[in-house]
């Protein structure tokens, strides 16, 4: 994967390539950002340039700024491409080229290292690079166990990084989601600390605060933003070959996350806004018995599908809210803005950020297994007395 390749995050992309050429690269650093933003893609990416530099040319100093009678040269990001180490590593398949990441002991007595996944692995970062622990936990029929990187991790990783590097310049670990080591982590202190000449740790997480500080203290940290709204919309376009209208559409409401937005794209044939209409209808004019028949055909669902709902939803209300604070000129889809505006006929803006906040709280307890049929009909209620008795048929014209 080349930079080029990854979704957006061009400044620090040129950051990276900029630590590199300048010879500042510190031996540990540390992604952070939220899911969906590219952690894991830009660091695998940044560790295919790094490796790809040759061990034989050029003389200075050596990556890190310090003196040294054979320093690599430094090839540009687009340079690389041409290199037999580059396809090497862009399979994941270089000898200097490591990875750790969350895993579960295969079989009872054996060791839980996340060398007996990296078929898996390669087959996730080919298939899924902007996925989170939850997707890669599914791939690898984890099914009730919970992922960690083991105290046997940790002493594998000790003992691959002892070895000089094989062919590249420089040895590259990128550790996925550090926020999965324990106490075991503190092993790798010293190593992370001192590290092996020419050996570069590239940690990727979506939360610090969940990270060992004693771990923490010794990265530079690297903030990763989230994605634009025309990021999002150009990289479905291009990569996705969506339609622009509907890319427009599915960016505006993935809230700077990649992976949503895929997910987003995987349900958009769904009728969500003719949905939103019935259960309204049901909670505001057609009493218990049609919320429960609501009720019951939603439940069937399955959970992916009744998030993304919620989601909609929430995206509407929130384009209800901005048309009734800012006007009726925004650029909106004719179909979506015109039921924004029905909605706003039934709520204030109040009672409007009140429904927002229950939508937000009903995904939190979708995503934790909630039973949905309990969840709809408890919503339901919270919004009629929201709501109250301004009530509104929200026809089709």
């Amino acid at each position: 994967m080349l930079l080029s390749e990854v979704i957006g995050q061009e400044k620090l992309k040129q950051q990276l390539v900029e630590m590199v050429q300048h010879q500042r690269l510190s031996h540990a650093l540390l992604f952070v950002g939220p899911e969906g933003a590219g952690g894991l893609p830009l660091a695998i990416a940044f560790a295919q340039y790094i490796v790809s530099i040759p061990n034989t040319e050029a003389s200075g100093s050596d990556l890190f700024g310090a003196p040294a009678t054979s320093a690599p040269k430094v090839y540009s990001p687009d340079e690389i491409e041409v290199l037999p180490a580059y396809h090497r590593a862009s399979r994941l398949m270089h000898p200097d080229l490591h990875f750790s990441f969350p895993s579960i002991t295969e079989k009872p007595g054996t060791k839980n290292l996340s060398a007996n996944y990296i078929e898996d692995w390669r087959e996730f970062i080919n298939g899924y690079p902007y996925g989170n622990v939850f997707d890669w936990l599914q791939l690898i029929k984890a099914e009730n166990k919970q992922g960690n990187i083991s105290a046997d991790e940790c002493a594998e990783i000790i003992k691959k990084l002892s070895f000089k590097s094989f062919e590249s310049a420089y040895k590259v670990l990128v550790m996925w989601m550090p926020e999965y080591l324990g106490k075991e982590g503190n092993k790798l202190l010293k190593l992370i600390e001192e590290p092996p000449d020419n050996t570069i740790f590239l940690l990727v997480a979506n939360s610090e605060e969940q990270i060992l500080p004693t771990i923490l203290s010794r990265c530079q940290y690297i903030k990763v933003p989230r994605l634009t709204t025309h990021e999002i919309e150009t990289a479905l376009i291009q990569k996705g070959h969506v339609e622009p209208e509907k890319a427009a559409q599915i960016a505006a409401i993935s809230d700077g996350n990649y992976r949503e937005a895929l997910h987003l794209l995987q349900h958009s044939d769904a009728d969500f806004l003719t949905q939103i209409r019935e259960w309204l209808n049901a909670i505001l004019k057609g009493g218990p018995v049609a919320q429960l028949k609501w009720v019951e055909e939603t439940s069937k669902m399955g959970r992916e599908p009744q998030k993304q709902f919620l989601k909609y939803f929430n995206h509407l209300l929130e384009h209800s809210i901005r048309l009734k604070v800012l006007g009726n000129d925004l650029p909106l889809d004719p179909a979506l803005k015109d039921f924004a505006l029905r909605i706003n006929k039934i709520a204030g803006v109040g009672q409007l950020e009140a429904m927002v906040q229950e939508l937000d709280k009903a995904v939190y307890h979708i995503e934790r297994n909630a039973n949905p049929k309990m969840l709809f009909m408890a919503l339901g209620i919270k919004f009629y007395h929201i709501i109250q008795n301004k009530t509104l048929i929200l026809t089709e014209a």
